[in-house]
């Protein structure tokens, strides 16, 4: 409906210039937004005072004039100026019913796929080989997979990239410690704790001479594509992204060994890049190192910064890795968009990796790169999540906890769920909790880390949504066979406020694909969830004394509310559950 009226208004400016009232290049931003306080309107425009100056005319009579070019139309009840000239569109009500009962009945809510899609690369998650996940990895894997959910929903080929550590000198050390463990195991090794196995490898690699040494020619081996170290380092990929893929799946994360496009990927790449570099004069010598050095970063003498490229010794650096990724992810996979889901501390070496790509013509204009930097996890005492004795958390660990956490939640709740049902309605409700009090948060601050607050079924928690949705499908079983839709005719005051944040949904969805902020969906479906309870309480729908029309009308909104709920919770990576 926002479109709709922006385009209302779009007609309306070009008829101003017809008559001569506004100049031809004269271009406003045509903005529309919904209404804090609906005995306000739906919507409201600050078209007109945006217009007043160029017009030479108060804002309220520009207002005047604007609402005179605009048509009677069906879908809107009224218009009126308000305060120093906004101007305030009042929704038809049988044109919000019929949008509402759009979202209960079409496939996708009625939603269209976008008229420009596009070929969006996603690189989050990221972990490194021969490491375990921890809760640093959370807010990178579940925000980008929301995002790239949402991406895709609205009709973008997406590209997941799993950008993992699989390279670098450390993994001489581990050939040569998972050779010694094989050879011990009779070729039987079974790793289920990566970070023993790499403090094991570490410790030897320090405290046997002979090992050290081993290692390090194993590192040369590898880089010089030895057949045998390539195929043990190929073991310690795969070793460490099937113990991944077990948290993946089980935090219902849509990443799959597909996706992984490890730092080796780039390896070819890099000489051919310096050596690109160099020719095109971007990148100079400086004590035996190739620096590139940018007029947009400057230290504290003032002085462009230098960014080295490749090492005095030869080897080359993370950035120059990240130059060859860009490079890539438009040759190879044809990005028209790149979001980077990384920690904020990465913020300038992206954008210094990124501006030397574009200097050299890798990555045009047209192909838009954006780092989606987020906050650190806390915990009650304000510092990075730890746990009691000042470890790294696992993630497995996490989440183990969150499941011991929920069942506890139902040990006192009368259910006829059968043992099986039980266990997933808690693995449910365990996950969603975390992944939540994640998406929730704005992703660009810090957020502090709290059991109580995140399993409670009250306020902004993925078990209150949760339960929302398993009231609406007890609402429809109580109904049975009689649960007939019907068109929407929103009478009282509670039915209207829900119908109008319903249609929010599209707006709010395409709202998070450009921003890449899912917490702004959050907010969207706990106001949603709050409004249906308010609607829930005041507007039978099962009772005796309701008519079948006004029944068959509130059974529609309940359905379009359990389908905008399901389809978001959904984009979030959180699954719903009929009964809790």
């Amino acid at each position: 409906m926002k479109q709709y009226i922006q385009q209302l208004l779009s007609n309306c400016v070009n008829n101003l210039k017809d008559k001569g009232l506004l100049e031809a290049d004269i271009q406003p931003k045509i903005i529309v937004d919904n209404t804090k306080d609906r005995s306000h309107g739906d919507f409201a425009t600050n078209l007109a005072m945006q217009l007043s100056k160029a017009m030479k005319k108060n804002p309220r009579d520009v207002a005047a004039l604007i609402i005179e070019q605009l048509p009677n139309d069906e879908k809107i009840q009224k218009i009126e100026i308000a305060g120093p000239g906004f101007i305030n569109f009042y929704q038809n009500a049988s044109n919000l019913g019929a949008q509402v009962k759009k979202l209960a009945t079409e496939a996708n809510l009625g939603i269209k796929n976008t008229d420009n899609p596009q070929t969006i690369v996603v690189d989050y998650s990221s972990p490194n080989v021969a490491k375990e996940m921890a809760v640093h990895h959370i807010r990178s894997t579940v925000i980008g997979d929301s995002v790239v959910r949402v991406l895709e929903f609205l009709g973008n080929k997406v590209i997941r990239a799993n950008h993992i550590g699989d390279w670098g000198t450390q993994f001489g050390m581990l050939i040569a410690y998972l050779e010694k463990a094989e050879q011990e195991n009779a070729n039987d090794l079974k790793v289920s704790d990566l970070e023993a196995f790499y403090r094991e490898a570490k410790k030897l690699y320090d405290e046997d001479a002979v090992f050290a040494e081993k290692a390090r020619g194993y590192v040369v081996k590898l880089q010089s594509g030895d057949q045998y170290c390539y195929q043990m380092w190929q073991k310690l990929v795969k070793m460490t992204m099937d113990l991944n893929q077990q948290i993946y799946d089980r935090l219902n994360v849509s990443l799959t060994d597909k996706d992984v496009m490890g730092e080796s990927l780039y390896n070819d790449m890099l000489p051919k890049i310096v050596e690109d570099l160099k020719n095109k004069k971007l990148a100079v010598e400086n004590q035996g190192a190739m620096v590139v050095y940018l007029d947009e970063f400057r230290g504290k003498d003032g002085n462009p910064m230098g960014v080295i490229v490749q090492k005095s010794d030869g080897g080359y650096l993370y950035t120059t890795t990240d130059i060859a990724c860009a490079k890539y992810r438009v040759d190879v996979l044809h990005a028209n968009r790149i979001l980077c889901f990384a920690d904020s501390r990465q913020h300038s070496h992206l954008l210094q990796a990124w501006q030397i790509a574009r200097l050299a013509g890798y990555v045009p204009d047209t192909v838009s790169l954006e780092h989606e930097s987020f906050g650190m996890m806390l915990g009650k005492d304000g510092k990075p999540f730890k746990t009691r004795t000042g470890g790294t958390v696992k993630l497995t660990d996490l989440i183990d906890e969150a499941e011991i956490r929920a069942q506890k939640l139902f040990e006192n709740r009368e259910t006829d769920f059968t043992p099986e049902e039980k266990k997933k309605v808690i693995h449910e409700v365990a996950v969603g909790a975390i992944k939540y009090a994640d998406l929730s948060k704005n992703r660009t601050t810090d957020y502090i880390f709290d059991w109580d607050n995140m399993l409670s079924f009250d306020g902004n928690t993925s078990p209150y949504l949760q339960y929302a949705y398993t009231r609406i499908c007890s609402i429809f079983r109580k109904a049975g066979d009689c649960a007939e839709l019907g068109d929407v005719t929103l009478i009282h005051e509670n039915e209207v406020n829900l119908a109008s944040k319903l249609i929010q949904f599209e707006e709010t969805v395409k709202n998070v694909a450009e921003k890449g902020m899912p917490h702004i969906l959050c907010n969207y479906l706990y106001e949603l969830s709050g409004l249906f309870m308010k609607f829930y309480e005041t507007c039978p729908i099962n009772k005796s004394d309701v008519d079948e029309q006004t029944k068959a009308s509130r059974l529609t909104v309940c359905r379009a509310t359990a389908a905008v709920l399901k389809q978001g919770l959904n984009l979030l990576g959180i699954n719903v559950l009929e009964k809790m």
